[in-house]
């Protein structure tokens, strides 16, 4: 799911203090992706343990699965919900530049999108399907009815892998991470009319964003994917018009009493709202509408925590260190890479042996993250750049110059913010 290393103001720019300011970075939305990348690893990892937990006890009230399931921990592993984050991120970062840059061209930011985002899928499918090949998947490792018996192919025939690697599919048995791409491509090409409509929110927008929370319910209920996932997208890219005037408020709050308290509360709602849909497991089934009705919070719930990081102090040290900054900066990669080795492992160990898949698993996945992101996500990262520059320049395509879109919102034009160019993934 891709998510962007932003460069953009940590606050707005005083009078004493202008130049300084504008060129300032808030990396603290990187190490929440980092975060969030590494939840959906031990989600991976948890629907792999959940036969082996439910023997433990099944379901009941104070069981193993109970307690990683239906508390406050289900916060480690709820990697559904994480994607919810990715994806008002990615309508957030992907959205600035056209947001703010005067001379953002269209047909460069697609060809550059497409470069990103389908290298690096097509190598990690490869890397996938030479681990079915050369290490075979016997049904017997898998209880049956499992996820892992369910969802992830025993083989890889060249056709479905190039029906994988086209990103159209709804489901994705050799990486089944890769159905939120699918998602991304949408939402990229849907881009223009997104950033048309927010820039013209203005004071609608807190209104806005109830109606996406609305239409993405509808759509669960309904079983309709692009009603369920694509107001989400718009989320993060109705903060991201508004984003100036979201810093400049929670600028004015940052010294009043209480305000450290109000922003753990922030944090603290938005993370259990996030996993409203578990904690009510007990009187709300997922299967029934209330059920999904609960489930849906998850999406204020990663609003309010994108609302956290960019607008309180303590949420954005907290996700500047280092550690969150390094899973940041490959998350993309791990998030590409995880299911292959944990599946792989799965298999080779049992499902019942989960514990060791994630020992071994968890620190293997990390690692060859590391070089995946050095050996393949980097370099498409550099090629994305070079055919964007070629386009701009006309050495790629029609030499005719393309509309530009004028910076604007409902305060008005911006001034002295920095050039924002997407140089990661966008989730």
């Amino acid at each position: 799911m891709t998510v962007a290393q932003l460069h953009y103001p940590t606050s707005l720019p005083t009078a004493a203090e202008p130049a300084a300011r504008t060129s300032a970075r808030l990396p603290a939305l990187d190490g929440l992706r980092g975060v969030a990348s590494l939840v959906v690893v031990f989600h991976h990892l948890y629907l792999i343990a959940v036969p082996g937990l439910l023997a433990l006890g099944g379901t009941a009230v104070g069981s193993a699965y109970w307690w990683v399931s239906e508390t406050p921990l289900k916060l480690a592993t709820a990697g559904t919900e994480a994607v919810t984050v990715f994806f008002i991120l990615s309508g957030l970062v992907v959205a600035l530049p056209a947001l703010r840059t005067p001379t953002f061209l269209w047909r460069s930011f697609f060809a550059s999108r497409a470069v990103r985002l389908y290298l690096p899928v097509w190598v990690a499918i490869l890397a996938a399907a030479c681990s079915i090949w050369f290490l075979p998947r016997g049904t017997s490792a898998a209880t049956g009815g499992s996820w892992l018996a369910t969802a992830n192919a025993r083989s890889a025939p060249l056709g479905y892998l190039l029906s994988q690697a086209s990103l159209t599919r709804v489901g994705y048995g050799v990486d089944n991470v890769l159905w939120s791409l699918r998602w991304e491509l949408v939402f990229s090409a849907l881009l223009p009319i997104f950033v048309l409509a927010a820039r013209r929110l203005g004071a609608m927008t807190l209104p806005a964003l109830a109606a996406c929370v609305i239409a993405s319910t509808a759509g669960a209920l309904a079983h309709i994917d692009a009603l369920h996932y694509l107001p989400v997208f718009f989320i993060g890219t109705a903060i991201a018009a508004r984003l100036d005037d979201l810093r400049a408020f929670a600028d004015g709050l940052i010294h009043r009493r209480r305000a450290r308290c109000s922003a753990v509360a922030l944090v603290c709602v938005s993370g259990l709202l996030l996993i409203a849909g578990w904690l009510s497991r007990g009187i709300a089934p997922a299967s029934s509408a209330a059920g999904v009705i609960l489930e849906q919070l998850s999406v204020l719930g990663g609003l309010g925590l994108v609302v956290a990081v960019i607008a309180t102090n303590g949420a954005r040290r907290t996700l500047e260190r280092p550690i969150a900054q390094r899973l940041g900066k490959v998350s993309f990669s791990l998030y590409l890479v995880h299911v292959p080795v944990l599946v792989t492992l799965a298999f080779a160990f049992g499902d019942r042996m989960w514990w060791l898949v994630g020992l071994v698993g968890v620190p293997a996945s990390l690692v060859l993250a590391l070089a995946f992101y050095t050996g393949v996500e980097r370099p498409a990262h550099q090629l994305a750049r070079r055919v964007a520059t070629l386009i701009e320049h006309g050495r790629i395509g029609p030499p005719a110059p393309q509309p530009r879109l004028k910076e604007f919102t409902a305060g008005g034009p911006r001034t002295g913010l920095a050039q924002l160019v997407p140089v990661g993934w966008i989730r």
